[in-house]
């Protein structure tokens, strides 16, 4: 059984942040689980710019409100407590956060945990190294 508490995980390599977003990265690959979970909050305010070519994940929303819409067709659906969306076919898209959002995300193939978006909004696929 695995249990982890999320202030364990506030300050160490596990809690990353960009300008736009803190990651905090519960559950990753080396847990062998076969997904990764992690508790992110989109920063107010804030745009981002994604396209997981190498995951698919799901969002749910647990508090704030924002916005995501798909680049191929601009459509835009609101984000707020209660709502979850699946990137179930790679979408390219925009993450808006109208005030702080606190997410929920899954991500399969799952995350090894320093990912970072590169200049196209895609998170590279890691192999896992074990600690």
């Amino acid at each position: 059984m695995i249990v982890r508490r999320l202030d364990d995980i506030k300050g160490t390599a596990l809690d990353v942040k960009t300008s736009n977003w803190v990651s905090r990265r519960l559950l990753l690959a080396r847990d062998g689980m076969g997904f990764s979970l992690h508790e992110t909050t989109i920063f107010a305010g804030t745009e981002t710019h994604i396209w997981y070519q190498n995951h698919l994940e799901a969002v749910y929303c647990i508090e704030g409100s924002g916005e995501i819409e798909t680049v191929a067709d601009g459509r835009v659906h609101a984000i707020r407590p209660g709502v979850v969306y699946a990137l179930d076919d790679h979408d390219e898209h925009y993450l808006r956060a109208h005030e702080d959002m606190r997410l929920v995300c899954v991500f399969n193939p799952p995350l090894t945990g320093g990912e970072v978006h590169d200049e196209k909004g895609v998170y590279p696929l890691l192999a896992d190294v074990a600690e």
